[in-house]
């Protein structure tokens, strides 16, 4: 294959039925990385592809995995042939989407293995897949779980964004993934950045690679349509460039990076409710995968929208017709900046990128320009800005839920900038964090607890370096002086065998000696001293957080909600529904052998039942009991209802007797006027004799037993009537007298 002459995909040694799925989407001229590629490909070599993005890589592998199982005339029933593994879950679905495309007239079955999707699917259909599309963490948990998952036959490994997977974040999985995969295979890495390390290299044990790299003698290494700017601007007044970007870029494309996934979130959240007049979309990591899904289906058919995003959309997606890229946030270094510029100006197209620095981070424009990165600076027109500040923190006023939002979007920029490895670019200390976070529409700044920590074992490591260093010192004295006292110790043993008088004026200089080491012993003490309050400065105690509570909640295995009685005794009262009471049931649970015994467990559940039988007749029992209870109380109610009843009746009646005859005290004393009359009176002492008997008192009337019947009440109530007719009949005889 004559690689200066091919320009078509018909001018290469391909089947008709991949030609066939080329031409019906509209695949007809190869681009450089595709000429260049495919054919030492489709000979069986090993490539690092390395080209701009946007120049059709994923076309570069696609097209020699489907020719070369087609070639070996690979069947559903050989398994694991091909096996592409991509950083991100977005773009495993954009690949798999362009193989459907292009691969529909072959009878080769695929896969997309990533995660956030249902792995017992996943895990059914593995061994019938020959193509598998996937990410590094769910390919590698097939391998450990999966019986089904085998990559014996497997001939082609592919590695698109290589240098991202390869890099520390994915390192660990990728070489257990490399471990369980066949050595005899043919490796293509492709990548707009591409790693040229032997370590990276000799982990994939690739052998003698061509390196085809179409765009390395270029003048620049991003596309040449892509018109590059920058603009230096305060930390404070992010938040309002950004808005008034958007208010004037509303029938345009847009995708803007941020560092970290909770700002992402609160931007969204925030001018989603200040409604700018464009539709807008939020991805992100902590999303769900078919949320994920979805948002980028929605991003890709919209012709007027804007996107804000991490760096999970940084790579190799291609997002149709974007006009701009706004990198909000200065990228960690100069390939992070071409990932995510090469989301615009994609195979022939026009786009604008725009870089947004603070007035720290400029050192990043002299990186880029020795990369062969052209780039320029403009200014904004300070009359076009709009401050959304006001309505902000009405907003987060109004909204607790948000409020939290915005103080996690805070910290999180925070630490994405003390993580950041380039710390000449990155510095946490120059940052104005007050009025950053005035900017996010928080009235007071949330507190930076990494910061403080970090902070804090700072001051006690220069402490002690400070405190080492006269130690190290004295030590060395100490040294001195004690090979000094040795000297002087031998001389004067020599001087001592040669003149015995001269011993007592040797004492003053022996005296000196001693007061050194005196000295010395006191610096010690002293380092003790130092020591100890070190020690007390460490010993002080920490704030408790909630979390450090939870988790000695958990170290101490307490169940929530749980109740434990006890009896008179102390001991613990078990419940017989949740328990086991018997005592050949505790015999059979503490048992260590495995398996079980049908007679003992049938031993078990008659003993059990006999207990179940004997709480059910207690709780009849109890039943029994309390319907008792209740028809006492209220037979009891019903006797004091007619008791009152009764008492009523009565104090009415005895009125009535009292008050019944008309008031004769004014008449004169018949005896005294017509004398004492006997004969006259038979009846009427009898009728008083009668009433005497027959009138009961009020207070006999009260203390009636409780229990009488109406009837009686009745008889004594008509008893009470022939009372007051004797009475009338007695007034009468009076007056005619």
């Amino acid at each position: 294959i004559d690689e200066t002459k091919i320009t078509k995909f018909t001018d290469l040694p391909l089947s008709t039925k991949t030609l066939e799925g080329l031409t019906e989407n509209n695949y007809v001229e190869m681009t450089d990385i595709q000429r260049q590629s495919i054919g030492l490909a489709l000979r069986g070599c090993d490539i690092l592809g390395a080209a701009k993005t946007g120049s059709g890589k994923t076309l570069a592998f696609l097209i020699p995995i489907l020719e070369i199982l087609y070639c070996k005339r690979w069947t559903r029933l050989d398994g694991l042939g091909a096996l592409v593994i991509t950083p991100t879950r977005e773009l495993a679905y954009q690949i798999y989407e362009t193989l459907k495309k292009i691969g529909h007239y072959h009878d080769i079955s695929a896969g997309l293995i990533i995660g956030g999707k249902d792995l017992k699917f996943e895990k059914r259909r593995m061994d019938q897949c020959n193509i598998v599309i996937c990410t590094p963490g769910r390919l590698l948990q097939h391998m450990d779980e999966n019986p089904l998952f085998d990559c014996v036959n497997m001939q082609v490994l592919v590695l698109d964004e290589a240098d991202r997977c390869l890099d520390m974040g994915f390192e660990q999985t990728m070489n257990s993934i490399i471990e369980n995969l066949p050595p005899k295979r043919q490796t293509l890495l492709f990548s707009a950045t591409q790693t040229k390390s032997v370590r990276d290299l000799a982990r994939l044990s690739l052998k003698d690679p061509m390196y085809v790299s179409v765009h390395e003698h270029a003048a620049h290494t991003t596309p040449e349509a892509l018109q590059q700017n920058y603009v230096v601007c305060a930390l404070e007044d992010k938040v309002s460039m950004l808005w008034s970007f958007i208010r004037n870029h509303l029938k345009q494309k847009v995708i803007i990076f941020f560092s970290s996934c909770k700002q992402v979130k609160y931007i969204y959240e925030v001018f989603c409710r200040l409604r700018p007049g464009i539709s807008l979309l939020a991805l992100y990591g902590t999303l769900h995968q078919l949320r994920r899904m979805e948002i980028y289906n929605t991003f890709c058919r919209k012709q007027f929208a804007v996107l804000f995003a991490t760096d999970i959309a940084a790579r190799g997606l291609d997002f149709p017709a974007v006009d701009w890229v706004v990198q909000m946030d200065c990228p960690e270094d100069v390939n992070a900046y071409i990932h995510r510029a090469g989301r615009t100006a994609r195979f022939q197209r026009n786009g604008e990128c725009l870089l947004v620095l603070l007035p720290s981070e400029e050192k990043m424009v002299e990186k880029l320009q020795t990369c062969k990165i052209p780039i320029s600076i403009i200014q904004i027109n300070p009359k076009k800005l709009q401050s959304p500040q006001r309505k902000m923190e009405a907003l987060l006023a109004r909204d607790v839920s948000l409020k939290e939002t915005a103080q996690r979007a805070f910290v999180s920029y925070i630490k994405s900038i003390f993580l950041m490895k380039d710390k000449e670019i990155f510095n946490v200390h120059v940052l104005n964090t007050d009025s950053f976070a005035r900017s996010l529409g928080l009235a007071i700044p949330p507190r930076i607890r990494f910061l403080q920590k970090m902070e804090q074992k700072r001051q006690l490591s220069n402490k002690n370096t400070e405190e080492k260093k006269p130690l190290a010192v004295n030590n060395e004295l100490n040294d001195i002086n004690v090979k000094i006292n040795d000297c002087e110790d031998d001389e004067q043993e020599i001087k001592s065998h040669s003149m015995n008088s001269i011993d007592f004026t040797l004492d003053d200089s022996d005296d000196d000696i001693l007061t050194v080491k005196r000295k010395n012993i006191n610096l010690d003490d002293v380092q003790i001293a130092t020591t100890g309050k070190q020690d007390k400065g460490l010993n002080k105690k920490k704030a408790i957080t909630k979390a450090a509570v939870a988790k000695k909640v958990l170290r101490k295995m307490i169940v929530p909600n749980k109740k434990i009685t006890f009896d008179d005794k102390g001991e613990e009262l078990l419940n017989p529904s949740k328990h086991k009471i018997s005592e050949l049931a505790k015999q059979y649970e503490n048992e260590e052998d495995c398996g079980i015994n049908i007679e003992i467990a049938k031993q078990i559940l008659h003993e059990e039942d006999k207990f179940d039988k004997q709480r059910f007749r207690e709780k009849i029992k109890e039943k029994h009991k309390e319907e008792k209870r209740k028809l006492k109380a209220n037979k009891k109610i019903d006797n004091e209802n007619d008791q009152d009843e009764t008492e009523d009746n009565i104090n009415d009646y005895t009125s009535d007797d009292e008050y019944s005859g008309p008031d004769l005290s004014w008449l004169p004393d018949p005896d005294k006027i017509y004398g004492k009359q006997e004969e006259n009176y038979p009846e009427t002492q009898e009728s008083e004799e009668e009433s005497n008997i027959h009138r009961p008192s009020k207070r006999k009337l009260i203390t009636q037993d409780e229990f009488k019947k109406k009837k009686k009440r009745k008889s004594s109530l008509d008893m009470d009537s022939t009372d007051l007719k004797a009475d009338e009949e007695f007034v009468l005889q009076l007056l005619q007298n």
